[in-house]
């Protein structure tokens, strides 16, 4: 028997977001759910990280190779790797929930959500290392790194693998900083917490660090600033973070201040239109999330 979208929107519909959530959202550029994913998907992409890290892959990456970013001869720091859904299939099972679509969906106020790519994340405890604050995320946006994509309105849902708070090290947003007007750019891989300072002199600046429960997930619009501080739980923080765009996106031209064009790595793995651009619908590398395929 097919699951419709309306039979998933029955089932889902004490956990989506309320209006007030999305009026939340909309005003503050982030929210917090429930603890709504089924434990045992958590459970399955926990499996998919512990064997990606030992070396396992359902299939190589579009260009052949086996992983884009961290790798063990890296050693113990910030691990971000990239489109790991595409090659393990027991974490695209937690990226493709229809749930995380369809939150995203009702936040976002598009009919339509597609993955643009994902980040398997892992923080390890300050305990652990030689020097602490090294393994911050630094302030950033998500905006300033996707300048290919036409829309502005894209967002991320950050699913601990666990209970996550401010031992932690939890994502921190800054709230309203989407509806700021200028372009904040900073640097996700500066892990010196103290370069918001640099923006407190022309707008105000609220730090909010998310306790989010094992089974809830944050939702932040690509124009929040947002990072995250030590992690000093004694166990490593495990994390994905699932970056999407509404379905009017598409690829657009735009020239950095030096002169160079924007470029994503989503560019050398989505197939060209028939114009020759990067193709943001296609499906093997930005499949739909909602609603459903059928």
């Amino acid at each position: 028997m097919t699951t419709t979208t309306e039979d998933l929107l029955e089932r889902y519909a004490d956990l989506l977001p309320t209006p007030d959530d999305v009026a939340f959202y909309r005003e503050n550029g982030y929210w917090i759910s429930g603890r709504i994913l089924p434990p045992e998907v958590i459970d399955t992409a926990e499996r998919g990280m512990a064997n990606f890290y030992a070396g396992h892959a359902d299939r190589p990456m579009p260009d052949g190779s086996d992983r884009v970013g961290w790798r063990p001869e890296h050693g113990d720091v910030l691990r971000k790797n990239d489109y790991t859904s595409l090659i393990v299939d027991d974490l695209a099972t937690l990226v493709r929930h229809p749930l995380i679509g369809a939150c995203a969906a009702r936040l976002n106020g598009e009919p339509e959500i597609r993955l643009w790519h994902d980040q398997l994340l892992y923080k390890p405890s300050e305990d652990s290392l030689p020097e602490s604050g090294k393994v911050n995320v630094g302030w950033h946006t998500d905006r300033q790194y996707w300048r290919s994509a036409a829309s502005a309105d894209m967002l991320t849902a950050w699913v601990p693998f666990h209970d996550v708070g401010e031992r932690e090290g939890a994502v921190s947003f800054v709230a309203g900083s989407h509806r700021w007007e200028d372009d904040v750019v900073l640097d996700f891989f500066n892990p010196d917490l103290s370069t918001l300072d640099s923006v407190r002199t022309r707008h105000d600046v609220e730090v909010v660090v998310a306790e989010i429960p094992r089974g809830a997930m944050s939702f932040h619009h690509c124009r929040t600033v947002h990072g995250s501080g030590p992690n000093r739980s004694g166990a490593p923080r495990r994390a994905m973070a699932v970056h999407m765009q509404p379905g009017s996106n598409h690829f657009v031209e735009h020239t950095r201040a030096d002169g160079t064009l924007a470029f994503h790595p989503n560019d050398q793995y989505v197939r060209r239109n028939a114009a020759g651009h990067p193709d943001y619908t296609d499906p093997a590398a930005c499949p739909r999330l909602w609603p459903p395929a059928d």
